[in-house]
């Protein structure tokens, strides 16, 4: 695991300056702070930030191969590099490390693009071959490591695991892209290749770019999700063989790996059966909250005691999560919409405190076995679509606040959830988040808003939904749609990549392994949902191997105080500053007379509700956003004292060397 970064230009004799690389390999150094090393070559640069978590001893970067010279900068892992490794040698590859970097770069050298199939992991990855002047950028199935990338307009290319590798190359200024930031307005994050930058893209998940001689000459996906996946593979017909393989090989490592545990079904399950693996040795991490509202410290406790695990707690108060959000937007690089994000950065802290460099988390099964609400929101709409007093039963069934007896708006809020989306609308599985989301671009400007609508930030979307998906199943929509626009561009993002890897942590995800997707998409619907369970064949597992109370417990979602960390007493005096009318006048996308009105509810506590919540995390998050990168845009720090080191081969280099 590490950070990458790169210069190549469309000119050979023109030469990247080793400065440069420099500081992109100080804008990245908290996701590989044990060492660095860097590769000049005519008109290209390659630098790579290393986290030591596999062949500890060897495992440097830039890899120079055997053939052709190519070279291999590398974030991630590949979980199956040993059987790889040994087929390679069947086929006369020598090795020189036990690394699953030479693993991966061998088998490019030797199959090309085909050989990403062959693939079980994470990754994100930059392949330059010299001899052709090509450079092939390179994502994971489900898009779990980043790759951000600015195409400029001479040719070149700029590349790196996070965008502000690109600022601080000075080769890309940070510029506001209003497209992209009102995607978070309406999907919670921007949607790949798009982001909130104005000439910074991100790599699909599951795709590739080739650039070669100043041109993109291919982009595409060499994996995208849906159905039709393998279902199984020889050894592995089933859900629990499949899904203990996948745990097994996670905690393949040269060092400790430990468990996210939250105390509901998936990250219990998976700490259950990491412990069986590690025979009793498993460390499990978790996030507690003083307001009951939030708190599962009994659900973590009682499984931790059950499983025998050794165990930490993280409390996340309200000014724990005020002090820390500066922070969690620098390394989201994008505005949020909720502050859950800040209670896992402060987790993988406490992690990192541990000396764990490594986690596995339940991340993921939601998606593929359909456990959250919106999935049952789903299936009382298609089944009593004709039948409108049966569906408001139902629905009052699963929120019992929005029945006739609930609160004052229940009935209202509950035709609203029955009659979100037309029925024949592709997207109307999730036309309530996007409606109740899209409610913090009322406080727009009246110029920002006249640009943007929320039709327009969803047709990219529409635009890449697979043949056929209007004939699907309603769920196998909804399950797609999930999978696509929230569980890569929020949560493996700004709740998982970015907040672990601010302080090197490495998040594994067991239900990401794509044969347990196989496996997903492959089970009927009863055995993911039913009238009075959801997510059947994970539970009918975790009866096994849990306490009945966790096994049958109905999902909890995860969130976080979004309000009360900014408006209690002792609060930053950051807040009030940022959302001044004249800070707000200054970025220009908030209109301060409309969030003055916000800000007075948020001061009194009568801002309560889910929308009042995530449009004060969403303009505070912004005007930070806008002061850490597009104010900041030119800034660089100092150049280090200490010469780079012109490398031929893998070399190591002390991180002394440019901090």
């Amino acid at each position: 695991m590490c950070g990458i970064a790169g210069i190549v230009r469309a000119d050979p004799g023109e030469a990247v300056g080793e400065a440069a690389l420099l500081r992109m390999a100080r804008s990245i150094r908290h996701r590989g702070p044990d060492g660095f090393g860097l590769l000049l070559d005519p008109g290209a640069g390659l630098v790579s930030t290393r986290l030591s978590i596999v062949d500890l001893e060897h495992g440097w970067q830039p890899l120079i191969g055997d053939e052709a010279g190519s070279v291999l900068v590398y974030n991630g892992e590949v979980y199956n590099h040993p059987e790889l490794r040994e087929r390679l040698r069947a086929q006369g590859v020598r090795f020189r490390t036990r690394s699953d970097t030479e693993v991966v770069h061998a088998l490019l050298e030797r199959e090309g693009l085909s050989g990403l199939d062959r693939l079980n992991g994470q990754f994100a990855l930059a392949w330059w071959q010299p001899r052709r002047r090509r450079l092939t950028l390179i994502r994971d199935r489900f898009g779990v490591r980043p790759l951000s990338y600015s195409h400029r307009d001479d040719g070149g290319i700029v590349f790196g695991s996070e965008a502000k590798a690109l600022f601080a190359s000075g080769e890309v200024r940070a510029a506001v892209d209003l497209a992209g930031l009102d995607q978070v307005f309406a999907l919670w994050a921007p949607q790949a290749p798009r982001t909130a930058f104005a000439g910074v893209s991100q790599l699909e998940p599951g795709g590739l770019l080739v650039w070669e001689r100043g041109e993109i000459v291919e982009r595409r996906r060499w994996w995208r999700a849906g159905p039709g996946q393998p279902a199984a593979e020889p050894g592995f017909e089933g859900l629990e063989p499949v899904l203990r393989d996948s745990v097994s090989l996670r905690l393949r490592a040269d060092v400790p790996v430990g468990a996210y545990l939250s105390g509901g079904l998936d990250s219990s399950l998976i700490s259950a059966l990491a412990q069986v693996e590690k025979e009793g040795e498993l460390r499990t991490f978790s996030v507690a909250f003083d307001d009951p509202a939030y708190d599962e410290r009994a659900e973590q406790e009682l499984v931790a005691g059950a499983l025998g695990t050794r165990h930490h707690v993280v409390e996340a108060g309200a000014a724990e999560i005020a002090a820390a959000f500066p922070d969690v937007i620098r390394h989201a690089e994008t505005p949020l919409v909720r502050t859950a994000p800040v209670p896992l950065y402060l987790l993988a802290r406490e992690v990192h405190a541990h000396d764990l460099k490594v986690v596995v988390t339940g991340e993921g099964a939601d998606e593929l076995f359909w456990g959250y609400d919106l999935f049952k929101e789903v299936a009382i709409r298609d089944r009593h679509r004709g039948d409108p007093e049966r569906a408001m039963e139902l629905l009052a069934e699963l929120y019992p606040h929005l029945g006739p007896s609930g609160a004052r708006r229940g009935p209202g809020w509950a035709r609203f959830l029955l009659e979100a989306g037309a029925g024949d609308d592709p997207l109307a599985s999730h036309r309530t988040r996007i409606d109740s989301t899209a409610w913090v671009r009322s406080f727009y400007r009246d110029d920002v808003a006249a640009g943007l609508s929320v039709e327009g930030a969803l047709a990219p979307l529409r635009d890449e939904l697979p043949d056929g998906f209007a004939g699907w199943e309603p769920l196998e929509r909804a399950a797609w749609l999930e999978v696509t626009t929230l569980l890569e561009p929020y949560l493996l993002a700004a709740q998982g990549d970015r907040v672990a890897m601010a302080h090197a942590v490495e998040g594994r995800y067991p239900f990401l392994d794509h044969r347990v997707y196989g496996r997903s998409v492959a089970l009927s619907e009863e055995e993911k949902l039913t009238a009075t369970s959801d997510k059947v064949a994970l539970r009918r597992l975790a009866e096994e191997l849990l306490p009945a109370s966790i096994s049958a417990r109905r999902k909890q979602p995860y969130r976080a105080p979004e309000v009360v960390p900014f408006f209690t007493p002792g609060a930053p005096g950051w807040v009030e500053e940022a959302l001044a009318p004249a800070a707000l006048e200054a970025v220009g996308i908030w209109e301060p007379r409309r969030v003055e009105g916000l800000l007075r509810r948020c001061r009194s506590g009568r801002a309560t509700g889910v929308r009042e919540g995530m449009a004060l995390v969403g303009i505070l998050s912004t005007q930070l956003w806008h002061e850490a990168f597009v104010a900041a845009s030119g800034d660089h720090p100092a150049e280090t004292a200490a010469p780079a080191v012109r490398i031929d081969r893998t070399v190591d280099q002390s991180m002394s060397e440019v901090s």
